[in-house]
């Protein structure tokens, strides 16, 4: 492909090479770069493209986007390359989201569980569908592994071109607040973009709840239409920033315009009525909690606003199945219950265990930790909520990173000083999970949660592996259960 080609309807302020060049891939990581390709050095937070200028260019790059640049380096410099690198890759997959119905899904919990739901009802309706999350990335049945909740700006061009050329008709996505700030979404236009709650989390990136709630208010300047949750505090807001009409949904309130009745909750899910101003439709949804409503509507939400009939989403719900690392229960053949749930901030801590609270005949134990290079505010809130939620707790590591565990550890406890329930410290999570099923008596409900999907623990840049499904297998198996 041409330079020229690349660099359509992008502004920059000079250039030190033949814009006619051929090149051969492009390249924001100067470790892939090879002889053709165009380097394009983006700020980041930890290292900085521009660093790594002399090194692409040894590796055979002929050219570089940038910001600045010094003598000799045949060298386009723009006013933003991170803005850059997301519309060449538009140009250099021909904007492949343009061929796709685009549904995106912000907010802080729920996101996974609105997509994968909405996945489902589109194609009970015969689309074939892809799918862009936390858990993982989807081309129909095809699953792709995934690094982040949103890809950074290339490779998400380059996936929504494969699900074009698939078959895809739709593409139903959850959009972080990072993309949304760093550009990785720029281009994308969404027929319909949905918002489901606002809690803390991520303050180490947006340092204000409020610099928080307008990164995912961007959404609805880039979205046809806006589905709302209605019940979250900040929804005014979220409906007066928006640029597009918005439907608004809400489990307690008959203003909003789809709405839930006669809620009933059990442990092996929720079922309700949803009615809109022109239809009605029983729904049961097989994910127990009362979140569990509140993702049922958001996704109802979406297809209605794409044209799905009421009557038939609501069907499609019916058989619909959990998500892995959500609500999960674990196999053990006890008489106690083990659940794997990916909450890792206050809110998903709260929910998780508001839900088992409201089914468990014996005691809750909450097993927990908090990732490190996060926002260190949450943690002592989630060690109170966990104290005050179950019956007993057990703190332990999570996904470090490049922190000492037992200082994350000293963070959580502080919430806890005023617990009225046994607190147990075990760093290393293997034994705390061990523990965790030593002290299981019937009827009990052991939560583990922070992990979910994830099959590994970070620690210094490092994955290890580590599934929390074969930690209580392997723990049966040595125990001769």
């Amino acid at each position: 492909m041409k330079l020229r080609d690349l660099l359509k309807d992008i502004p920059f302020t000079y250039t030190a090479v033949d814009l006619d060049i051929d090149i051969r891939e492009v390249r924001y990581d100067s470790r892939a770069v090879q002889p053709g390709d165009l380097f394009v050095a983006v700020r980041g937070f930890a290292t900085d493209g521009h660093a790594y200028i002399g090194m692409a260019l040894k590796k055979g790059a002929v050219a570089v986007v940038c910001e600045q640049a010094g003598k000799g380096i045949p060298a386009v410099i723009v006013p933003d390359a991170r803005a850059a690198l997301a519309d060449i890759a538009g140009n250099r997959f021909d904007h492949p989201s343009r061929k796709l119905t685009m549904v995106g899904v912000t907010g802080t919990n729920g996101k996974t569980t609105t997509t994968t739901l909405v996945k489902h009802i589109l194609e009970a309706e015969g689309h074939k569908v892809g799918l862009i999350g936390t858990n993982q990335n989807m081309i129909g049945d095809e699953v792709i592994p995934t690094e982040r909740t949103t890809p950074e700006s290339y490779e998400l061009q380059a996936l929504f071109a494969r699900m074009a050329e698939a078959g895809c008709t739709h593409c139903v996505m959850e959009v972080s607040s990072h993309s949304l700030v760093l550009d990785r979404v720029r281009g994308v236009r969404f027929a319909v973009g949905a918002f489901t709650n606002l809690t803390q989390d991520h303050l180490d990136f947006h340092k204000t709840m409020e610099a928080y709630r307008e990164a995912k208010a961007k959404l609805f300047t880039i979205s046809d239409k806006g589905v709302v949750n209605l019940d979250d505090p900040v929804a005014d807001k979220m409906l007066a920033d928006a640029t597009c009409p918005c439907l608004t949904f809400s489990a307690d309130k008959d203003a909003a315009d789809l709405s839930a009745k006669n809620i009933e909750l059990g442990a092996s899910g929720v079922s309700f009525v949803a009615a809109t101003r022109d239809a009605i439709a029983r729904v049961s949804l097989g994910i127990p909690g009362h979140f569990s409503v509140e993702n049922a509507l958001a996704a109802l939400g979406v297809c209605v606003a794409l044209g799905v009939p009421l009557e038939h989403a609501a069907r499609a719900l019916g058989t619909a199945h959990g998500v892995k690392g959500r609500a999960e229960v674990v196999p053990t053949d006890t008489d106690y219950t083990v659940l794997i749930d990916y909450a890792h901030a206050p809110d998903g801590v709260s929910n998780i265990l508001r839900t088992v609270r409201g089914f468990a005949k014996g005691r809750v134990i909450a097993l927990f930790g908090c990732g490190g290079d996060r926002d260190r505010t949450k943690r002592p809130i989630m060690g109170h909520l966990a104290a005050e939620l179950s019956d007993y707790c057990i703190v332990t590591s999570d996904n470090p990173r490049t922190e000492q565990p037992e200082a994350i550890i000293e963070d959580i406890v502080a919430g806890m000083k005023a617990a009225k329930v046994p607190v147990d410290v075990i760093c290393d999570r293997r034994a705390a999970i061990y523990h965790a099923l030593d002290i299981a008596q019937k009827d009990d409900v052991i939560v583990l949660m922070g992990k979910g999907h994830e099959t590994y623990q970070e620690i210094d840049h490092v994955k290890h592996h580590m599934d929390e499904r074969e930690i209580v297998a392997d723990y049966f198996k040595e125990k001769n259960v």
